[in-house]
């Protein structure tokens, strides 16, 4: 381990000739330079937005039926692309390739709204956050307990009730968060984004494979015009599931809350707000397609039954080797979408307490570790971020494993965060004098 202390920020010496690293290894704003691309934003947006909910389109369309289902999952996708556009906009206030930059929603909410409502937004934006990191948790426990149990099922022929205790699973992905939450920033996670994306195609096609082959075994389209009935359910009751419905969809495409962070690690030429945009059109127009797909085959095989979740709720019981599969393929997106979630939140925390306390080590300085220097770069470990982010992780694994029913509260605060989040603050920011 090398005993050299670094700062924690970069400093800018345009000084220093081109080839030793000077200008041209910086940004504008005296940052090293972004490396970001359209297939590097695309991984984060699609990670951070085909989530496992996605797995739940299904018992919402049936919630829904054949007409409003699929129409308000093409309305929130037409929604959620045009409010990230205008959003993307907003990462530079006043010209769009020479402006100041806003690293964070809130910085872009300051520059054009101010005032209270760059409160609210925070407010509204972390708790989301938040509350994300523990549904993931959750989730996760869920698919590694479903492998578990299916592989039970299959030994016993389906005898044995299999009753399956979550609580380990979420200790072992809160070990692996706390590892994988050491990655400093989001210009540093792209891989694993990468990786994740390409798990949560995984899952999604075997999810839509098996509706797509219960359909052709049953050979026929279940379901109604206008979904569960009446008499099946209470008239409260099919009310209170439509409404559950309409907040899995906006939760399945919330992800406008980290789009001006993802945006911070796009490179120019072109402009961000181009290359932004871009992978915005790219990410919604691939996931609405796989959202159509999952939630009207998963509703034409099951109708009225769909359950909640088409992998772990046992939809499907058999091949069972293939739901393993599945359920893996969730557990590793949801890594990858764990951190991607909570890097603003971690961002956030470490900004405010570095401006707080400027002169402490602690939290502001950086130290170089390698011990494998032939193979791999020093790690620069920060003792701030080591000890916040752990606590952060230790919390977001002790809720779940006492209040295991905090996945609805989670999936109720994204779809309460939809609108100031997705629609309000991205329509009215680009519109005001000072933008």
């Amino acid at each position: 381990m090398s005993e050299e202390i670094i700062s924690n920020e970069q400093s800018f010496d345009m000084s220093m000739p081109p080839d030793q690293g000077g200008a041209k290894c910086f940004d504008d704003d005296g940052r090293l330079k972004r490396t970001g691309t359209i297939w590097t934003a695309s991984a984060h947006i699609i990670t951070s937005v085909v989530g496992s909910g996605i797995l739940s389109l299904a018992w919402a369309t049936a919630q829904l039926g054949w007409v409003a289902g699929p129409t308000v999952i093409f309305l929130f996708s037409f929604v959620t692309s045009y409010t990230s556009c205008l959003l993307a906009s907003c990462y530079r206030s006043g010209h769009h390739v020479t402006g100041k930059r806003n690293y964070t929603y809130m910085e872009a909410v300051e520059a054009n709204l101010g005032g209270l409502k760059v409160k609210l937004c925070g407010a509204i934006q972390y708790m989301n956050l938040f509350g994300v990191a523990i549904g993931y948790t959750i989730a996760a426990s869920m698919s590694m307990a479903a492998i578990k149990r299916s592989n039970c099922f299959h030994e016993s022929h389906a005898e044995n009730p299999c009753h399956i205790s979550s609580t380990p699973y979420m200790v072992a992905f809160g070990v692996m968060g706390v590892l994988l939450s050491q990655i400093p920033d989001f210009n540093q996670i792209s891989r694993l984004s990468i990786v994740a994306a390409v798990m949560s195609f995984t899952y999604s096609s075997i999810g839509l494979a098996l509706g797509i082959s219960k359909v052709a075994e049953t050979g026929q389209f279940r379901g109604s015009l206008t979904g569960i009935s009446i008499g099946v359910v209470s008239e409260t009751e099919k009310i209170w599931r439509s409404l559950q419905a309409l907040g899995e969809i906006a939760f399945a495409y919330s992800y406008s809350l980290i789009l001006i962070e993802i945006q911070d690690t796009v490179k120019s030429p072109p402009s961000e707000s181009k290359t932004m945009k871009k992978a915005t059109l790219l990410s919604v127009s691939v996931t609405t397609v796989f959202y159509m797909l999952i939630g009207c085959f998963g509703y034409a095989a099951f109708g009225d039954l769909a359950p909640r979740n088409l992998l772990t709720g046992f939809g499907f019981y058999s091949p069972f080797w293939l739901l393993d599969i599945a359920n893996i393929a969730i557990v590793v997106h949801l890594v990858g979408a764990y951190q991607v979630t909570c890097q603003p939140l971690f961002a956030f925390v470490e900004k405010h307490a570095a401006r707080i306390f400027p002169a402490s080590n602690f939290i502001n300085k950086e130290y170089n570790i390698n011990a494998l220097p032939a193979i791999f770069k020093a790690y620069k470990l920060n003792l701030f971020r080591l000890v916040w982010r752990t606590i952060f992780v230790v919390f977001t694994t002790i809720i779940p494993t006492l209040m295991p029913s905090f996945d609805n509260v989670s999936g109720i605060l994204g779809a309460f965060g939809f609108w100031p989040l997705t629609v309000y603050f991205p329509v009215e920011m680009p519109f005001q004098p000072n933008y």
